[in-house]
């Protein structure tokens, strides 16, 4: 809608200072000439904006003008206060921030949409760990987020799965992510080195440094974000085995592994299911498909199920004697 683009332009006005006609029209997906009959009726509508010539040329607002949040639809104002993320903003520092500036916007909403805000405050709440996962002790996650925001370059001594499994690095932090309840710096190691992920509880040590860096201006954290978990999810099930399932255990299966039954299964006489499922590698199908019990049988690959049936003889073995001593020696 018209209404919603005027808007738009007003507030990417407001918060970036000059901006070009084409510029406009790239962040609003119209053409130039749609942006020059925008401005105008913003200019008809008693705005005070300005456009100049030149290379420093644009649109840009007059000096002070703030324009309200009148603009904002009941859904709009349901979002805002649905997509605060209180927990990860007290562990960056910035908890009574969130709550002053919540309570700032709920001050400037009229009446009819603070209600909204307050409606969707009171009915959702955002938990981001999952349901097992222990409150995690992250201690240098201020001191991370205040390098990100300064671009400030540190020194760590970090834990990492492959050997040697602690190492020094040269972090220039770009920016914070915050998935399933354990944060991530993404951060250039060393001058030069393309942006990796390290996870912020597994620093043992950090230095700030008193080095400034120049962050990527080309970098898009959350573009960078979407293709790293991309290829983690294709580097995660390079491999595959054939499996039987019972009803329950068919019905215990999810993500990848569901999808995959729905489309390999096929029932068999005994009303089990035979489907190929994807794996990480042996080892970790050998840990996930013990917890699943009786409910399923490997078929292939033979590594997998002579190692699920070692495994499952030596639970047999202990599980036949007793747990009691006393009992054992007299035979009870």
């Amino acid at each position: 809608m018209r209404a919603d683009r005027l808007v738009s332009l007003l507030l990417l006005l407001q918060n970036r200072g000059r901006m070009t006609a084409d510029q406009l029209a790239a962040e609003l997906e119209v053409s130039v000439r749609t942006v020059y009959r925008d401005v105008e009726a913003l200019h008809t509508a008693g705005i005070p904006l300005y456009g100049s010539s030149g290379h420093a040329g644009g649109y840009r607002l007059v000096a002070g003008y703030r324009t309200r949040l009148t603009g904002l639809t009941a859904r709009e104002a349901e979002a805002l206060f649905l997509s605060g993320a209180p927990d990860a903003a007290a562990r960056l520092g910035l908890g009574p921030v969130l709550t002053a500036a919540q309570l700032k916007v709920r001050a400037a909403l009229p009446g009819e949409l603070a209600g909204h805000a307050d409606r969707i405050s009171a009915r959702f709440h955002l938990d981001a760990p999952g349901w097992y996962a222990a409150d995690e002790d992250v201690p240098y996650l201020t001191a991370v987020a205040d390098a990100v925001w300064n671009s400030r370059a540190l020194r760590v001594r970090y834990r990492r799965w492959k050997e040697p499994t602690e190492v020094e690095r040269r972090l220039e932090p770009y920016g914070l992510v915050l998935k399933a309840g354990r944060w991530y710096v993404v951060a250039a190691a060393g001058t030069s080195g393309a942006p990796r992920s390290y996870r912020v509880d597994q620093i043992l040590e950090l230095d700030p440094l008193d080095e400034e860096f120049a962050r990527p201006p080309a970098f898009d954290l959350a573009a960078y974000w979407t293709a790293y978990q991309r290829d983690f999810h294709a580097r995660l099930h390079q491999a595959e085995a054939v499996v039987r399932l019972s009803p329950r255990g068919l019905a215990r299966l999810g993500g990848a592994a569901a999808r995959a039954a729905e489309a390999t299964g096929r029932t068999e006489d005994d009303g089990w299911t035979r489907a190929v499922l994807p794996i990480e590698s042996v080892a970790h199908a050998h840990d996930t498909f013990l917890g699943m019990g009786t409910d399923i049988e490997v078929v292939a690959p033979e590594e997998l199920r002579l190692r699920m049936a070692g495994t499952v003889r030596e639970l047999a073995g202990r599980y036949a004697e007793s747990p009691d001593p006393m009992a054992r020696s007299t035979g009870e």
